[in-house]
Formats: structure tokens, sequence, C-alpha cells
């Protein structure tokens, strides 16, 4: 009998094998095809946006075409802290893991406490956005953040995305945007995937610890359609003493472009499966004693296994914009973080479990009129969300073997949300954005066991809860000229907590009663920002931002219980300036600074453990069309409090990733440098207690747990375009 979460389209090695060879021989005989004569290359089967100027007479609002950070938004963006990014930045920076493509979006920080497979840490605006919470990601319309997750609400695993397939990704931070719902306090970037006809390319790297990735990529003319698809294949056994991450990654993409009557349809199908050790992050004590190095573990059988599986339908023209998905997901994880603390002979580990089916879909219509001369466009959406979840579970394991359940649930949570977005160019200098939306959850949370682990009666979690939340969000653009900027702009968001705690009545490690949190977290933000583009050469936005969150809720996987805490308010300033000194040749800033502190906690014991005050990111490139090419990159951010009373804190952190590379006339070859200065600073650092084997029955040592940095590591990549 087939289980619920069976993937019946799940694509075995041999099978993926079997297709790239043939997706590569249509793919070259398309290329070869298009060389003789064939126009469709150039031919894009999907438009790109409609400028609005187009629709709307008098309208001074011309649509650009995107190239990425350095390009002009004056006329364009609502605010000063939104932006794009195209494929060429994306290819071009040096990255340890695909979750770092996020550090594209200015001020954000990606780092990881685990394994390869695993979702990354974000931080944004004083945020530690733990796997997502808090900041909304979407690919092709369809969500990235799990509701109601195993391991955490929100959370955000990139995994999936093949960079190559990426066209561009849109990032809007702040809470300002009418189109973004859950997750929207600190703002949102939207994956978008390529829509012309791509070159079929072969690509391989090979790098120091068993790096291997390869990659199929292009794309099959039809008549009037086409069809674009990749394969990837990683591997990595990563620097550790004493455990191999064996990761084993596969990524399959293909989405096919028509014209479907007035207007364009992509139909897209992606597959992820992955299987990974985890290297967990390790106590600043076990180091100093010498019972292992700064690249060892304490538990070597921990790791991950997951799949993502989906496929969805865009259809849009100049006035509507629809989309359907459905998600297949699952997830088991492993992690151990306080080693024998609470269970001193079995040991710490747990299992982390989540499957469950998503489906969705969105539509919106855009009217474009005028009123008094002035021209207006109304934009109306709608969307919806449910997730099916089978099995979102908390179990004690050792060896990876189940000792029994923590608590173990089904779900059913569902959302509707609805939004309108006005927008009205009062003059060449004045334009206003106004916005509305409001957003409906159901959840209904059913244990599938009675008593757990502990001995404890878990018959009273379970329920039905609903909440409805209304945000409003409004923008003013001031354009003095073509070359300046400004906006002032305030909105209201939100983040759905997780469904389990809405309906909690028992904690399952303790038994104690604890009172249901609320289904809504709301937050408000405000903005003044500004815009410049200076000599066609220098590009540069300013932006001062405050944000108030009611509560940080928020559902903590690790314990299986909802932790409560008080509001918070942030405030910050954002930099950044990309300055092209010659067509080949770019240099790029981007600083945040952040203050971020609990409302009514003591002056001396309000900081928010984790939140980032600095930031740096900067870079130089130098590109050409063919010959030599090279990229230096520079992360830093400053040491944060990691207790509330800052007592206790991280130390600041820096990396530079290089690379170097020639482009031949269908020939690349490159080679990436990544921590080239073989840093030792740390990329995560908590502090919590937890005890070691050798350590005292009953004794809890509060200390620092931190994953350094990866050493310095090669990796020489060569690809091949037809």
């Amino acid at each position: 009998m087939k289980k619920p979460n069976d993937v019946p389209y799940k694509l075995s090695k041999p099978c993926v094998a079997v297709m790239s060879c043939a997706l590569l021989g249509a793919g070259c005989f398309s290329s070869f095809s298009a060389l003789s004569g064939s126009s469709a290359l150039s031919e894009p089967a999907l438009s790109e946006p409609t400028a609005q100027s187009e629709a709307m007479p008098g309208a001074s609002i011309e649509k650009i075409e995107i190239q990425g950070k350095a390009v002009s938004l004056i006329g364009e963006a609502i605010s000063a802290s939104e932006g794009i990014i195209g494929q060429q930045e994306i290819l071009n920076r040096p990255m340890l893991r695909i979750g770092e493509i996020l550090e594209l979006v200015p001020g954000m920080v990606v780092t990881q406490h685990s394994g390869t497979g695993k979702a990354n840490q974000y931080f944004l605006r004083g945020f530690n956005l733990d796997h997502g919470t808090d900041f909304a990601t979407s690919i092709d319309h369809m969500p990235i953040n799990m509701r109601t997750h195993g391991h955490g609400q929100g959370y955000t695993d990139l995994n999936f995305v093949i960079p190559e397939t990426i066209q561009t990704i849109t990032f809007k931070k702040g809470a300002y945007y009418g189109q973004v719902g859950d997750f929207s306090g600190a703002g949102g970037a939207a994956f978008n995937t390529v829509n012309q006809l791509q070159p079929t390319q072969l690509s391989a790297t090979i790098g120091e610890d068993n790096f291997q990735r390869y990659l199929l990529a292009g794309g099959i003319a039809l008549d009037n359609e086409h069809i674009n698809y990749a394969v990837e294949f990683n591997r990595y056994d990563g620097p550790w003493t004493d455990i191999k991450e064996d990761l084993d990654k596969t990524n399959v993409f293909l989405s096919y472009n028509n014209k479907l009557k007035s207007g364009d349809l992509k139909v897209t199908f992606m597959g992820y499966d992955n299987t990974w050790n985890s290297p967990d992050q390790i106590p600043q004590r076990a180091v100093s004693a010498g019972t292992i190095d700064e690249l060892g573990s304490l538990d070597t059988s921990l790791g991950g296994k997951s799949s993502r599986y989906s496929i969805n339908a865009i259809w849009k023209n100049q006035n509507f914009n629809a989309s359907a998905y459905i998600i297949d997901y699952d997830l088991n994880l492993w992690s151990n973080f306080t080693y024998f603390l609470d269970n001193p002979v079995t040991g710490d580990q747990f299992e982390q479990v989540d499957k469950r089916r998503i489906y969705g879909g969105h539509l919106s219509y855009t009217a474009f009129t005028s009123w008094q001369g002035m021209p207006v466009s109304n934009e109306f959406g709608a969307e919806t969300r449910i997730d099916n979840i089978d099995e979102v579970g908390l179990f004690q394991t050792q060896q990876k073997q189940r000792l029994g359940a923590v608590r173990n649930d089904a779900v059913d949570e569902s959302s509707l949300g609805f939004y309108w977005q006005n927008s009205i160019i009062w003059s060449d200098a004045i334009k206003t954005i106004f916005s509305a939306r409001y957003d409906y959850f159901d959840f209904d949370v059913r244990s599938h066991i009675n008593t757990n682990i502990n001995g404890i009666d878990l018959s009273a979690n379970k329920g039905n809860e609903s909440a409805g939340n209304v945000a409003l969000k409004a923008n003013i653009i001031y354009t003095f000229n073509e070359n300046w900027e400004a906006y002032v702009s305030a909105g209201q968001g939100f983040h759905s907590n997780d469904a389990r705690g809405t309906i909690a009545q028992v904690d399952p490690n303790s038994g104690e009663s604890i009172m249901p949190v609320d289904p809504i977290v709301d937050s408000l933000g405000y903005e003044l920002g500004l815009r410049a583009n200076l000599f066609d050469k220098l590009n540069a936005s300013l932006s001062i931002w405050r944000l108030n969150l009611d509560s940080e809720l928020l559902f903590v996987g690790d314990a299986g219980n909802t932790e409560p805490s008080d509001s918070t308010s942030r405030y910050g300033i954002e930099l950044t300036g990309y300055y092209s000194i010659s067509d080949s040749l770019t240099l790029d800033l981007e600083y945040a600074y952040t203050d971020a502190k609990f409302d009514q906690l003591p002056n001396d014991a309000n900081l928010i453990p984790g939140a980032l005050e600095h930031v740096v990111q900067a870079g130089v490139s130098y590109q050409q069309q063919q010959g030599w090419f090279a990229n230096a990159r520079l992360r830093y951010f400053s040491e944060r409090p990691l207790i509330e009373d800052g007592s206790v804190t991280s130390d600041d952190s820096q990396i530079v990733n290089l690379n170097l590379g020639y482009k031949f006339i269908q020939l690349t070859l490159k080679l990436d440098i990544l921590n080239a200065l073989n840093s030792n600073d740390h990329d995560i650092d908590y502090y919590y207690a937890s005890r070691l084997a050798s350590e005292p029955l009953g004794s809890a040592t509060e200390d620092l747990h931190y994953h350094v940095l990866e050493p310095r590591t090669l990796r020489l990549s060569a690809v091949y375009k037809f």
C-alpha cells in the first residue's frame, strides 16, 4: 500500500543518467540547428514584464533591461532597499554552498552550523533568521519557506536550486510591499528561473575533499515553443577530521515555454534528492582540552536526507498573472547539540521529521487607467496555500535509531490572502503606492501519539485554530531628476507561528501546562531612502529603517515546544555602492548597521542574542566577453551578543573568496579559491549548556559552541557551451 507521501515520479540515478544523455543529444542537435540559421535562440518564449508606460500614457516609468545590482532602478523601485540580481552576478560569485546565493542580497549573512545538506542560517537587519523565519522566499511563485516545519518555522532550504537556471533574484527588504505576506517582517527574495531558450552546456567541477559537481544544461527548440533543462550531480566529503559528509545530491530542472492565447505559459518540474552526514557545532572546552580539534565532532552519527519535487505552471499577459503548484517534500534530520545533558546513557541525539504535500496558487490582475489626467494602476491579487503535513515529529535517537517520540503530529494548515496595490503618478516628480492586504489562516493539529517517551500524556495537544490579519503599506517616491530619487515607506508585516504552538496545552518535555501562542505575530516598519545613479558609473543607495516586532514567538523544533519572548525594536542604516570603472572592471561595497533590543527588559539585559551590529561585503570584478576574468569578495560581520546582557559575545568573522579564469569561444576554465586567506574565524556561535560524556553526572556547563569556517579549498571548473 502506498504511503501518503510516496513520490510516484521520484527519479532513480540511472534514470537521471539516461535522461541526461537524451537531453544532451537533443540539446546539441538544437544548438547546431540554431547555428545553421534558426533564430529561435534569440527569441524568448516568455516575455519580460511590460513597462507601465506602454499601458499608461504619460507615465514616466520606463522598464529597463535587467543586468543586476549595478543597474539604476530610479523610476522602477518603490524603496531604497529593493533590487534585482542578474544571472551573471550569480554565476560570477565564488560560493562554498548554494545557500550563499542569498548573500547577494545587501546586508545578508549566510552561515552554516551543520552539514552541507541542511538549510543555512540567515542573518539580516538584526534578525538571526534561524533558517528563514521573517524572510519570505519563493521560486517562480512557489513558496520556499516551510510553515510548521520539523526543524524550525519558515525553514528555507535552497539546496534544490541550480544556479545556472536562475535568471534573476528580486529582493525587497522591509514590509512595504503588498504582494508579500507571511514571513515578511525583514523582507523577501523571489527567485525567477530562465525563460528564454538556453544554450547547451556541460560543466564539471572538482576540488579538495572529494568535491565533485557535474552539470548538463541547455534548451531544445521546437516550433513556437521550447524546453529548458538542467541536471546536476554534487558530491562532497568536507574537511572534517572524523566525519565524511558523503554529500550525495541530485537536482533536475525541466521547463516548457510556449505562447498560449494572448499570454505566455511556462510549466516547470523540479526534482531534488540529497543525503549527507553532519559535522555540527562543537563546545569550545572540548577543543581546549584536546578531546577534538576544531574540525572534529563529538557525535559522528549525525546527518540527514531530504527530497523536494514540484510541478508548477505560470501564465501571464499584460494584465493577468496566474500560477498553480504542487510540492512534495520530506526531511529526516539527526542532530545532537547537548551531547549527554538530558540522557546520560543514550545521549541527546534526536531526529526531526517532516513529510508533506503543499498545494497552492496565485492570481493577480492589473488595471491601467488614468484619473484627472494622471496615470493610475490598480493590482488586485489573491493567493492560497495548503500544507497537508502527514508527519511532523521529534524523536529521541541513538546512532540514528529511534528510541521513542517526543511528539509526532499530523497538521493541515491552509491560508488565503488578498491584496490590493494602488499606484498613482501625480507628476513627473511624485508617485505614491498604497497597499492593503488580508490573510486568513486555519490550523488543524492531530497527535499521532497519546503518551510520549517521557511518559507525558499529549492527548490534549490537538485541536483547531484560525486567525486573520490586516496589513497596510504606503510608499511615497520623489524623483528629483533622472539621477536622484527619494523614498518614504511604512508598512505592516507578519509571520505565522507553528500550528502546533497555537493549540499546545502540555509541554512534551516537562509535562507542565503551557499557554497556546498567537497564530500571527505582527511587525511594523518604517524607512527613509535615497537612490542615486551618477555619471552612468555609480549606482548607490542609502536607507534608514526601523522595525518593531510584537513578539519573537517561535516554535523550537529542537525541543518540541514554543518559546515566547518580548516585543523587540530594531533600527539601522544600509549603504550600497556599485561603481563601474570601465566596461570590464567594477567595484562594489555594501554596509549594514543594526541596533536590536528587547523593549521590556532592563537596559543592561535587553540585547537580542545573535543580532549582528555591523556587516560589510565588498568586491572587485573583472569580466570580459572573452579572455581573462577574476572576482574577489570580502565578507565581514562584527562580534554579536550571545546572551541578553552582552557579557558573552562571539568574535567577529571575516572571509575572502576569489576566483580566476579564462573564457575561450566555447570553453571556460575557472579556479575558485574559497577562504583564500585560510581564516579560522567562526561561521556561527551559540552559548548554552551541554554535558560531555567525561563530565560529572548531573552537571551542565554553559559554554561557547561554534562551527569554524571551512579551511581554504580550491575548486577547478570547466564549462563547454555547444
